[in-house]
This record gives C-alpha cells, sequence and structure tokens, in this order.
C-alpha cells in the first residue's frame, strides 16, 4: 500500500505535471464499487481542479465547487497520466479525462482503492490523526499518544487515527533507526527513547520523499507514480524486506516476525525485546 511517502510523491508529480488548474470534462467508471459516492460521474462533470494535496494516505483534490475528491489507492492502486485519449487498460477502475485531453486514470488490480467526492471532507479525514512531517506534531505530541495507550508499538503506529500516514514500510524503518522492538509496550518508552522515535519517524519519511518512494518489485501491484515511475527508497532500506541480511548497523541477520498480523523486520540484537 502506497504510505505518506509515495503519496507525497504522487501528489509532486501531479503538480508538476501541471494538472491543476484543468477541468474535468467526462469519468468514466469500470468498477462500480471503486466509488463510493452516489451520482459521482455527475458530480465530477465539469469540476476543475485547483489544488492538489495529501492527507494521510488520501490524495486530495480540491475543486472548483466546495466539494473535494480523495483518493486512497489502498493496496495496489496507481495513477496515470496519459496523453491523450487511448485503450482503457484491464486494470483501469475510473478513467478522467481533462480539458487539456489528457486522461487521468485509476489504475487497480486488486480492487480495493476508493474515490469519495464529498462537500464534507471531514466525514472521511476528520478521523485521521496527527501528519507526521507536520510542526503540530512534536516529541511532546508523540509522548502522549504514546504514555496515555499500553500498546504494542508497531500497532500503535499503523493506527491512522493517532498518526496519519504511516504503513509497515516506514514503521519497520523508524522502529531500526530508533533501535526499539516493535512489540515494546508503548508507555514503557523513557523520554530519551521517545525522542530518538520522533527523530526517526520524520528521517525515514523524509527520506522516503526525497527517493520518490519505495518500489519493491517489478509486479503490477507495486508502487509507480505518474508516468509508470518507480521509487528509489528501495535502496535506503535498512531492514524492511531484508531478513537474512547483515543490519547495517551491527552485522547481526535481519530477522523477519509477525507483529499484529504484518510482516515485521527487525535487527535482534540492536531492537532488543522486554
Amino acid at each position: 500500500m502506497p504510505e505518506l511517502p509515495e503519496v507525497q510523491t504522487i501528489v509532486e508529480d501531479l503538480i508538476a505535471a501541471g494538472i491543476e488548474g484543468a477541468a474535468i470534462t467526462e469519468a468514466t467508471v469500470y468498477w462500480p464499487r471503486t466509488v463510493a459516492t452516489p451520482d459521482f460521474v455527475r458530480g465530477i462533470r465539469g469540476q476543475r481542479i485547483r489544488h492538489v494535496g495529501r492527507r494521510g494516505k488520501y490524495l486530495v483534490f480540491e475543486l472548483e465547487s466546495p466539494a473535494r475528491m480523495l483518493v486512497h489507492l489502498r493496496m495496489s492502486g496507481r495513477l496515470h497520466l496519459r496523453p491523450g485519449p487511448s485503450t482503457p487498460d484491464p486494470y483501469d477502475r475510473v478513467v478522467f479525462t481533462l480539458s487539456d485531453g489528457r486522461q487521468l486514470c485509476l489504475h487497480d488490480p486488486r480492487k480495493f482503492g476508493r474515490i469519495h467526492l464529498l462537500e464534507d471532507a471531514d466525514r472521511v479525514l476528520g478521523a485521521l490523526g496527527v501528519e507526521p512531517l507536520d510542526e503540530a506534531f512534536t516529541p511532546g505530541v508523540l509522548s502522549d499518544l504514546l504514555r496515555r495507550r499500553r500498546r504494542r508499538l508497531k500497532p500503535l503506529l499503523l493506527d491512522q487515527t493517532l498518526i496519519a500516514g504511516l504503513g509497515n514500510i516506514y514503521v519497520d524503518e523508524a522502529l531500526w533507526e530508533s533501535a526499539l522492538h516493535p512489540c515494546r509496550i508503548s508507555a514503557t518508552l523513557s523520554a530519551e527513547e521517545t525522542e530518538r522515535l520522533y527523530d526517526a519517524i520524520r528521517l525515514v519519511l523524509a527520506r522516503g520523499i526525497a527517493n520518490r518512494g519505495t518500489s519493491l518489485g517489478k509486479g503490477r501491484s507495486n508502487f509507480a507514480s505518474i508516468a509508470h515511475r518507480r521509487g528509489e527508497n528501495v535502496h535506503a532500506l535498512r531492514v524492511f524486506r531484508r531478513d537474512g541480511l547483515p543490519c547495517p548497523r551491527c552485522g547481526a541477520a535481519i530477522t523477519r516476525l509477525i507483529v499484529a498480523q504484518r510482516g515485521t523486520h527487525i535487527c535482534p540484537r540492536c531492537q532488543k525485546g522486554d
């Protein structure tokens, strides 16, 4: 699933491609369950895109009307920007025709992506937690989130209602950077450990954005930004999907375990459990 750095990369690529200011002249829905809003096609037709942004893992299209279009790519979704009309790809779920002739296509092999068209976007976005790269996210905010709960660190950090945008890749990387075990109970962290985790979260996210996201494989379900551009952050990963390889810090073999039903990668020497 695209996480914060991948979604931010798509936002930046769409803006660089000049999509802001274009109007959506038509929308064709090939998989109805992708659209979560009744009368979506009629509601989106003629809308001009004023701004493209991000909230958590959602792409946020601010439209000329009070409405916003929210796109969540889920497990395998991608956005492709094509120069003009073309034969639909078998995995295209929704295709938007723009006033400049281009087509913006939601390509989604596993069909989990969702699109909302809402005048009150807080109906969806209001449930999300703090943005980890915003100024509002401070060591004190993180400390409060950790102290008020007795949860294992990994599922807590994956909880989008607490911190928006983190997923499996960047949680594993942040926990390695901060030398914390994913099963450590959140309320037991010291002030120094909390500071380390805070710095690590911001570091791995900023690095992921700088490297244009993480593309792990070559299949249709792996991340690619518009024009099929792949991210380079895979070369900067320290532990994620590196089981059996040496830890960059101490040389011990990276281990894979299951935490909260998610494949999890740690250094057993650097990230000791309780």
